[in-house]
């Protein structure tokens, strides 16, 4: 066997279980925590990739909160105590489903007002 060949056997062995250590499995007592795993990490935002949520996201700090997540739901936490959890250390941004106060009023009724302001103009020009 060519020496180059054997090199590259043994360098695809070792990527290989590199890739595998990497991939991280969640075991549940119960259907119901892991369904609440799989809703929650759909709801948060990835710090790093802003516009995936964290179920989507293979970065590093996105496992982590994965694991932060699981081992929070195993811990027996509210899905309002993990979320405000995560808030907490990243801000509102990490939330998809941002709270009703503050500033994030604008957020929850902004549309409805543009659509309001919109369509009193569009009608008033049509008259």
């Amino acid at each position: 066997m060519h020496p180059i060949s054997r090199s590259f056997i043994y360098f695809s062995i070792f990527l290989s279980f590199a890739i595998f250590s990497q991939s991280q499995e969640f075991i549940f007592p119960n259907q119901e925590q892991e369904d609440r795993f799989y809703l929650l990490t759909n709801e948060i935002r990835c710090p790093k990739c802003t516009s995936g949520s964290i179920a989507s996201s293979n970065a590093p700090i996105a496992e982590d909160l994965k694991r932060k997540v699981y081992e929070q739901i195993i811990d027996g936490k509210t899905d309002l105590e993990i979320k405000n959890f995560i808030t907490d250390r990243y801000g509102e941004f990490a939330d998809y489903r941002p709270s009703f106060e503050s500033w994030n009023i604008l957020l929850w009724i902004g549309p409805g007002i543009f659509m309001l302001i919109f369509g009193f103009l569009f009608f008033r020009e049509q008259k």
